[in-house]
């Protein structure tokens, strides 16, 4: 067999991931989006370097960046995960069939664990958090306890209502909470979905993990169709998320988030 000829078929794909800096910072990037200067701290090196490596990430579409809707100078970066996730499996098909394939979490994989509790926060708790909330209690099968609020709280914006129901969650009968409400509560996640909630988020008992999921804000756009559609797209977006989130409980041992 040659095998030279076998290694020059490495996809680049792995050839990617393989440099020590970019696994980094997509391990980084798996649990929370982070703006640049996080990940020069996070990971102790230079801001040249942990950017120059980002556009790698980027020019690849593993990686997009957002500006913060909280400071507009500033730029959250996130991880495609099911871009990862298709092109990790697609790799370990190139080595053998049985590597085609991988698993996900399902309700029934989080049966036998202690309940977990998840907070979303955003400014308003009328849109991303609410639907946040209700997406994780639909997929968790009522597993994860899934709680929302925010700094600001307004009505439940009825673009977010009809979204959701057009996936199948009803979330017409949850309400707007102030995120005071859950101060004195433990957490074993705090996620927020807002960039600016995110900058003013209270500390919580016994050190929760704190994620942030960088979204742009879908009730402010003006034209009621394109408003529609942003909601549309912002309930597919946090599926996916949670989906990820919930494969990450699956997997987490207890106590250790």
């Amino acid at each position: 067999m040659n095998t030279t000829a076998l290694s020059d078929q490495t996809p680049d794909f792995l050839k990617l991931l393989a440099h020590d800096l970019r696994w980094s910072l997509v391990a980084a990037l798996a649990r929370s989006d982070h703006r640049v200067r996080e990940l020069v701290w996070l990971l102790d090196q230079p801001m040249n370097l942990v950017s120059y490596h980002l556009k790698q990430l980027r020019d690849r579409h593993l990686v997009t960046e957002r500006r913060s809707s909280a400071d507009g100078r500033d730029v959250y970066y996130s991880l495609d995960l099911d871009l990862l996730r298709a092109r990790y499996l697609a790799a370990g098909a190139t080595l053998h069939p049985a590597l085609r394939s991988g698993d996900s979490a399902h309700a029934d994989d989080l049966q036998d664990r202690p309940l977990t509790r998840v907070l979303f926060l955003c400014t308003h708790n009328s849109a991303r958090s609410q639907m946040a909330e209700g997406i994780v209690r639909h997929l968790s099968g009522g597993r994860v306890a899934s709680f929302s609020a925010g700094s600001q709280p307004a009505e439940v914006h009825p673009d977010a209502v009809r979204a959701m129901a057009a996936i199948g969650i009803d979330i017409s009968q949850q309400q707007p909470k102030h995120l005071d409400t859950f101060a004195d509560q433990s957490f074993d996640y705090i996620i927020t979905v807002c960039d600016r909630v995110r900058e003013a988020c209270p500390i919580f008992p016994d050190d929760p993990e704190q994620i942030h999921w960088s979204f742009a804000d879908p009730a402010v756009v003006e034209d009621a169709s394109a408003r529609e559609r942003a909601f549309q797209q912002t309930a597919q977006q946090l599926v996916t998320r949670t989906r990820h989130l919930l494969t990450l409980i699956e997997r987490q041992p207890r106590g250790n988030p």
